[in-house]
């Protein structure tokens, strides 16, 4: 009997070159409702770039090359069966082609990493940019998303490592029924393989179904190095929408704005997920860097000019050489907080790294590049609820003695506060009050520490802490406002009993933090905001505010 012809639904696949879409077309061959096409555009991508292969003149002569003909009456062509399976190497899809070849039909993506794409394709013949089609599979993607397309991205190992799972996933996307008959096929030629197939598909007509990946690649020819550093920053923006990948979870963001931040790495401003260093950066081999916590208030960096000179103070101690000056540090903040529109209720992190080495080690003489600058700006209010108070633990780890690891350096090698923060979230603790090798309080993990008795105030020395800006400020305010306070050793059991009534002045502006024992402890952080300093350029504040309420205040910030 034979099936009556009408319209078919068309299934679009679009793929790299040795991508496995050959044994995905046999797979969807298998269905009893569809039928396929095998790279119909092939012939119109050899006449219109004068592609050289061994079979271009047999394929010129027998087959179409209009490439608007074929998408008219081969593509789209009436057919037997519901849906017509469309294998397409996206690099051959060429300007002058109809918009109909893209509006109608069901689209998807198959993607492979280029490693793997690079090494099987030179078996046959030299790859180029332009054929391996890894910037026309983004276009693709991005256009067809841009028409409201739902288009699902499958990556070729996923399905080689489990094929029935990925092609019901696949077919669920498409809007089809899956058939077990996709996961088996027999061996040998099929009578819809390509004139190219003798070329192309030795493999695969070896197979009679998919194959797992190798465990172990080939060794990569340095000769293609150049083409793999092209192709694998969009195979990597295309893996992110993988369906089924298996890399790490995707959780919720504290603040869903930061979401597409823009973010200055070394010498320009890239997306969040672009913003990255070397694996040869000093950074990654030791932490060796400096950094610095800045906080913006309307339309100003607090305390910019301090924070840049303990950055360049500690860049100094550590050594650093080709250090950016402090007008190119200063523009990369600027530049970052207007390309972001952040103007308030922003913190900043700013680091300085001893920049790329030109090998793995941890001699500074490897350092040869110059020195690496990340400004890292995020919309963050206040971490701690200023109404409740926050519960601090006393922590085991001790602060770094000056005689291992000075801590007026305000250096990346964090591990020491790390411990310690590790300590208080096993407590369910909001922090953890660090003390110093005679047990004396040195700080919490993250911020300096004040106490109040009394109506006195008293900090410990910044022997073993960083005598952070705010801690300053805090302590100038208190002259100021003609109140006592002192700088000395200070052991836990004053903490213990200290004042449990809120304690308060003319700047409104206090913390209170309160121990896991129920004792009360008092943090004083009180913040200022000069007229004149760190003003970011463009910006037009509704207002001056020269002191902040408790509730713009920043623990982390010192």
């Amino acid at each position: 009997m034979v099936e009556k012809i009408g319209e078919v639904e068309v299934i679009h696949l679009w793929s790299t070159p040795r991508s496995v879409s050959t044994s995905l077309m046999y797979s969807f061959a298998q269905r009893d409702d569809t039928e396929v096409l095998d790279e119909p555009l092939y012939p119109n991508f050899l006449h219109v770039t004068g592609a050289e292969r061994p079979y271009r003149e047999e394929l010129l002569s027998k087959l179409e090359s209009d490439g608007n003909k074929v998408v008219r009456e081969i593509i789209f062509a009436p057919g037997q069966k519901k849906y017509r399976f469309c294998k397409h190497i996206a690099s051959q899809r060429l300007p002058g082609l109809t918009p109909e070849l893209m509006k109608r039909g069901k689209h998807c993506l198959l993607i492979r990493n280029p490693l793997d794409v690079l090494t099987s394709y030179d078996k046959v013949v030299p790859p180029s940019f332009v054929e391996l089609g890894y910037a026309s599979l983004v276009s693709i993607y991005s256009e067809l998303r841009d028409q409201g397309k739902s288009l699902p991205v499958i990556d070729s190992d996923l399905l080689r490592e489990d094929p029935e799972a990925t092609l019901r996933g696949l077919c669920d996307d498409l809007g089809i029924p899956f058939q077990t008959a996709m996961l088996k096929w027999e061996c040998g030629p099929k009578p819809f393989d390509g004139m190219w197939a003798p070329y192309w598909y030795k493999n695969t007509h070896k197979s009679t179904g998919f194959q797992p990946p190798k465990k172990y690649p080939s060794p990569f020819p340095s000769s293609l190095y150049n083409l793999l550093e092209q192709s694998l920053p969009f195979y990597n923006l295309l893996r992110r929408y993988v369906r089924g990948t298996s890399e790490s979870p995707h959780p919720n963001l504290p603040v869903p704005a930061n979401e597409k931040l823009l973010v200055w790495v070394d010498n320009q401003i890239v997306p969040r997920e672009s913003a990255k260093v070397s694996v040869f950066d000093s950074i990654v081999q030791g932490g060796d860097g400096v950094w610095e916590g800045l906080r913006v208030y309307n339309g100003k960096i607090f305390k910019l000019e301090e924070h840049l000179d303990r950055l360049f103070d500690s860049a100094k101690a550590l050594a650093f050489s080709n250090v950016p000056t402090r007008e190119q540090v200063k523009e990369a903040i600027f530049k970052t907080l207007i390309s972001n529109g952040m103007f308030s209720d922003v913190h900043i992190r700013l680091t300085l790294t001893r920049g790329k080495k030109v090998t793995s080690g941890m001699s500074p003489a490897f350092n040869q590049y110059g020195c690496t600058l990340i400004v890292l700006a995020e919309r963050k209010p206040p971490v701690y609820d200023n109404a409740k108070g926050i519960i601090l633990v006393t922590a085991t780890t001790r602060r770094n003695s000056p005689n291992n690891l000075d801590s007026k350096i305000h250096h990346n090698n964090l591990l020491n506060n790390i411990l310690a923060k590790i300590e208080g979230n096993n407590a369910h603790a909001d922090d953890a009050i660090m003390l110093d090798k005679d047990g004396y309080v040195s700080e919490t993990n993250a911020t300096n520490i004040f106490l109040v008795k009394k109506g006195h105030v008293a900090t410990p020395h910044s022997d073993y802490c960083l005598p952070g800006l705010t801690r300053a400020t805090v302590m100038d305010l208190l002259v100021k406002e003609n109140l006592v306070s002192v700088e000395r050793r200070i052991s836990i059991s004053e903490f213990h009993t200290a004042d449990e009534e809120p304690w308060e002045n003319s700047v409104q502006a206090r913390r209170s933090v309160k121990l896991v024992n129920t004792k009360a402890l008092r943090l004083l952080l009180l913040d200022s905001v000069g007229n004149k300093e760190g003003v970011i350029p463009s910006f037009t504040p509704a207002c001056v505010s020269i002191k902040m309420k408790v509730d713009q205040l920043q623990l982390l910030l010192y």
